[in-house]
Formats: structure tokens, sequence, C-alpha cells
């Protein structure tokens, strides 16, 4: 028989303390982990909602949907709130509770708000007019907020408004908790719902709905670009609005009314800006082209600038190409046939850049159009145009891009130019070039 000894039983006691001890320290640790993963699911989107990629693309005139992916899956908004922050307000505006010159006061609240935004201080004020095009085109988050404490007194209680009449309008699974579409968990909608919503804008809002096309929007001593870059990139765009938060990644509502017919359409859930854009492009070209199939699209009529007249880099600048009979238009395509512009040099003012000189007008006009596509993001507040010139050996075309407010940002224009291998020179526009 075996008797343990007093020493032993001591360490067996201290063993068996210790591995309590290492049970209870492991029992906390996971505890603690399991806490704070709980905690990242309330306050981060979950995998199955981030990021989702959903489209869809509808005839604007006839409501046939031309495609859908997820069409009905729930997705975070973002800034594409703002367009019912503006349906909001253009409703106001015709029930005249606003007009357009009406002042509306920037509250601390309004002021502290994430960018995007203007950086109004507490205590001053803004019209209604500028905030439309604040909202449409610097997507101003102060602004959103400015406009639902103006409207309905708090913007908690604007967003119940705000999705007590998307309900009104046939929005089903859409919710609204604020009017700028920052981060917020509960405020969801679908592709379904935004197009919805387009539709009704469009239908209940014409005369306000030209604000969309807005390109440039100056403020103070500052000018604001669109971020919908489809309006200097794809022929035909005239709206509505982009949005952006980590969790939603890029999105975008389009409107685009080519040679009579209309689509609208919406994308969620792009990785960056341009694939977005990228993607919407195909899913409106391939809209256009089963029209066309279905003979649902009559050939475009060919249009051409007014002498001395200097076109938008937007909407103008892919205008619709000649048809013949052996070639059809591709949607989306560069229209290297397109009369850009056609001016004199003495039309001509303030900085610019020369993509090019030619003794061909096509080529100069396919020259500043390639260049326009090539960097959308600098060049969307410009005007594209090609200079007629008499010279010793004939007529010389210079393509140009129009519209710089000055030196520094015509050489950065030609920086991001050159980076993508094209040549270009600025050139202050009222001088000789």
């Amino acid at each position: 028989m075996h008797f343990m000894t007093l020493s032993g039983t001591t360490a067996l006691a201290k063993s068996i303390r210790s591995r309590s001890r290492f049970r209870l320290r492991g029992f906390v640790v996971a505890f603690m982990c399991l806490t704070v993963l709980a905690l990242a699911g309330i306050v981060t989107p979950t995998n199955a909602v981030a990021r989702t990629y959903t489209a869809m693309v509808i005839d604007g005139d006839t409501g046939e949907v031309l495609h859908q992916y997820r069409a009905d899956h729930k997705v975070y908004p973002a800034s594409l709130t703002k367009i019912m922050t503006l349906y909001m307000l253009f409703d106001a505006l015709d029930n005249g509770k606003v007009s357009l010159s009406t002042r509306m006061k920037v509250s601390k609240r309004a002021w502290g708000q994430a960018p995007s935004k203007l950086g109004l201080s507490p205590g001053s004020s803004i019209t209604v007019k500028d905030a439309i095009l604040a909202l449409v085109t610097k997507s101003a988050n102060d602004i959103a907020v400015v406009v639902a404490e103006h409207l309905g007194g708090s913007e908690v209680k604007f967003a119940q408004m705000m999705t007590a009449e998307a309900r009104r309008i046939g929005m089903k699974r859409t919710t609204f908790r604020n009017a700028s579409g920052l981060p917020n968990r509960g405020q969801m909608t679908t592709a379904r719902d935004m197009i919805t919503l387009a539709v009704a804008l469009r239908k209940n809002h014409a005369k306000y709905y030209h604000y969309f096309s807005t390109q440039k929007f100056r403020y103070g001593n500052r000018t604001y670009g669109n971020h919908n870059n489809l309006l200097a990139s794809y022929y035909g765009t005239d709206g509505i609005k982009t949005g952006y938060i980590n969790a939603s990644g890029f999105n975008l509502v389009a409107s685009v009314n080519r040679n009579g017919k209309r689509l609208i359409a919406a994308v969620f859930g792009g990785r960056t800006a341009r694939t977005r854009d990228d993607q919407m492009k195909k899913l409106l070209d391939r809209a256009y082209l089963k029209l066309k199939e279905d003979g649902e699209m009559a050939p475009p009529r060919p249009r051409f600038s007014p002498e001395d007249k200097i076109l938008p880099a937007d909407a103008q600048l892919l205008m619709a190409k000649r048809e013949t009979r052996r070639e059809a238009e591709q949607p989306g395509r560069i229209d290297t046939e397109t009369v850009v512009s056609r001016i004199k040099p003495e039309a001509s003012s303030g900085w610019a850049i020369q993509v090019g000189a030619f003794s061909d007008q096509r080529r100069a006009q396919e020259a500043v159009l390639a260049a326009a596509r090539t960097a959308p993001e600098v060049l969307r507040l410009t005007r594209a145009a090609v200079e007629q010139q008499a010279s010793e050996t004939g007529v010389l075309y210079r393509a140009r891009l129009l519209g710089f407010e000055g030196e520094n940002d015509a050489r950065a224009a030609c920086a991001a130019l050159r980076r993508e291998k094209v040549a270009c020179i600025p050139i202050n526009a009222g001088g000789a070039g």
C-alpha cells in the first residue's frame, strides 16, 4: 500500500488550482472574443450584405425589365439616398413649402457630418437651389442634413417621412434612417426600388430633373464636379446619381436617352468607380442592342453643332453617328464621325489643353474624343472643341479641351493624360497657342 506524503498532497492541490486558473482564463478570453465578434456584428454589416453585386435595367418608356440580377436583394444605398432627399425637396417646392430662394440654416449637427460636404459653418444658411446643386454634384452630407432638418424638424423625423413616401410610390423593401446615406445598418434598399424611385422622380418632378445633368457647381470660391462619370463618357446619359460607402461598394443609378429610347439602370457593389461605370455601360449597351434587334429603336438622325458653338464634353461628347446601310451604331462606342465643335481661334479664351494638330478634321475629332474618354475624372468639367485655323500649307485642325480655371489645372490634366501615353500640351487659349 502506498501512502501520499504531505508534500505530494500539496503539489497535487497546486496543480489542480493551476489548471483551474488556466481554464478560467481560457473561458474569459473566449467570452471576450465572442463578445467582440457579436459587437462587430452590430456595428459592421455582415458579409452576406456587404458589397453585394446587384443590377437591373428597364425600358424607361414601357417599364419592361431588360436585365436583372438579384434585383430584390437588400443592399446599402449609400449616397443614392440623396435621390429620395431631393425627391422630398422637390415635393416641398411643388407644395409651396419652400421656393428656390428659400434659405435653410446650418445646424451644429449638420456641420458635424462626415465628408463629403461643403463645410458650411453653424448658423450660416444656404438657398434651396444651391442645396439641390450641392447634393447632385458634391453629394454633400452636411447639406442633406440641412434639408432634412428644414423639412422634417429633425433628421430622424425626416427619415421616417422618406420611408413613408418610399412606400407610397412603390418602394416595398426600402427603409431610410438618415438623409445622406452615411453608414447605418437599418438603411436598406434594392436595385428594383431605386429604379422605382428614378421613374417616380422623372414622372412626378420632371421640371426639376434637369438638375441631375449638372456638370459642375460653383459655390463660394470653389467649383465642384459631378461624380457621375457617365455624363461625360456615355452618350445620352442625363442623370442621375452615384453612391459609395465601404459596406456597399460603388453604386450608380443612371438614366440614358438615346435616339428617343430611354433606359434606366441601377448597379450596386462595384469594386471601384471605374469597374462600376464599365459594368453599367456593358449592361446599357446590351439593352440597347436588344431593343435594336427587336426593332424598337429607329436609326439615329445625324446631328451637327452650329458654327462657333462650343459643345460640352458631357452628353454632347458622343453625338449620334450618321448610320449607313452597311454599319449600325454601336452603343457606347466613341463616335469618330461626330462633329464635336467647330470654332474660330478668337472664339476661345482662358486655359486649355491641346492633344494634337491635324490637317484632317476627322482625325482631330478622334483625338479629342479619345482624350476625353481616357481621363474622364480630370476632364469631366471641360468642353471638347476642334479649332480650325488657316496655315501656310492649308487648314489646320487643333484638338483641344477647354474650360480650365487656370494654368495649374491645365498642367495637371496634361500630366494625367501623359501617364496614359496621350500627348498633351497646356496652352493659354486666349493667346497664340
